[in-house]
């Protein structure tokens, strides 16, 4: 984000956790995690997706403060994540025989809102609907408030939290209860970018000392049963990721320097996005003794799905987008 080795170095773990986050979402659908009573595939599913909301607010939080242009923001953001949501909204929307409603709440990503339009297809793009309201409401903040939009972060994210602790919602789709996860991501941003002030990042700095403990608390606020530590999951979500983004020296940080991880990373929006309606076709038919043995044949067909659509579709639009993004801002810029 900074431009220098050492950062760019630092921020390689975040593939790690990208990687990390996708890999339990996927065990959470598609794998039984320990008897039902355990509820960790419920815990497996919820940790991942903090992970991955933790990084969106990290990382789009740093672009912004480096980047000065909401425009090439959302063109960006918008030419990332529309072009294989959209795709797969059509296929999956028709698959279910879905009302027209359902059409235009999913494309225009506000599906997760009452009274919810979300089915067996598409039921995991709530999250999708989630960031990109997250986009467009940063977006507006930081055309409103100009250079004091990264102060109101830290407010916004106590308050969401505050709202579902006041409501007794430990885990909902709703952007509403669940967007303190992606505004913690957001602070943490705020702290390795020196916005928060000098001794606050220097405890930052110190956090991986705890970086273990850090992990168990954030395991067991993930969990269904772990009461008032479940709202908590955002700040612990954020202080686990910081520790080794902090510390990239450290064991925890070098693990998640690795390939099959920065693979796995690069692949991940499509993993998220193809794998529900791959479940609902032949290879995930059947019994439950022939569905898991079926299992590797579906993970196989999602991970191929999935390499094709980084490399082969998403890869275009994303250039598309960036090119686009150049000549708009250019343009703005000269006019």
């Amino acid at each position: 984000m900074n431009g220098s080795s050492a950062a760019g170095s630092r921020l390689s773990v975040l593939d790690g956790w990208r990687g990390i986050s996708i890999l339990l979402v996927l065990a959470c659908h598609l794998l039984p995690l320990g008897p039902k009573p355990w509820q960790m595939n419920s815990a497996a599913g919820v940790m991942g997706m903090a992970i991955f909301f933790t990084l969106s607010g990290f990382l789009i939080t740093s672009f912004l403060l480096n980047n000065s242009s909401v425009v090439d923001f959302l063109i960006r953001r918008i030419f990332r994540i529309v072009p294989l949501a959209w795709l797969y909204m059509a296929i999956a929307l028709f698959v279910m025989n879905s009302p027209p409603e359902f059409y235009i709440t999913n494309f225009l990503f506000v599906a997760n809102w009452p009274p919810m339009w979300l089915g067996s297809a598409n039921g995991h793009l709530w999250s999708l609907c989630m960031e990109v309201q997250f986009y467009l409401a940063i977006a507006l903040l930081v055309v409103l408030m100009r250079n004091k939009w990264m102060m109101l972060i830290p407010f916004f994210c106590i308050a969401v939290t505050m709202y579902r602790v006041i409501n007794e919602v430990h885990v909902a789709i709703n952007t509403y209860y669940r967007i303190d996860e992606i505004l913690a991501g957001c602070i943490l941003a705020l702290v390795y970018n020196g916005k928060l002030g000098d001794s606050l990042m220097h405890y930052a700095k110190q956090m991986w000392v705890a970086q273990i403990v850090l992990a168990l608390l954030f395991v067991v606020s993930s969990h269904p049963e772990a009461g008032f530590m479940n709202y908590l999951r955002p700040y612990f979500a954020a202080a686990m990721v910081g520790s080794t983004l902090f510390n990239g020296r450290t064991l925890v940080a070098q693990l998640l320097n690795t390939r099959i991880l920065f693979y796995i990373a690069t692949i991940s929006y499509a993993l998220y996005v193809v794998h529900p309606l791959l479940e609902q076709t032949w290879l995930g038919s059947g019994d439950t003794l022939v569905k898991y043995l079926k299992r590797p044949l579906l993970f196989a067909a999602v991970f191929i799905t999935a390499h094709i659509s980084t490399f082969y579709y998403e890869k275009w639009w994303i250039a598309f987008g960036k090119t686009f993004s150049r000549k708009v801002v250019s343009q703005s810029v000269t006019s």
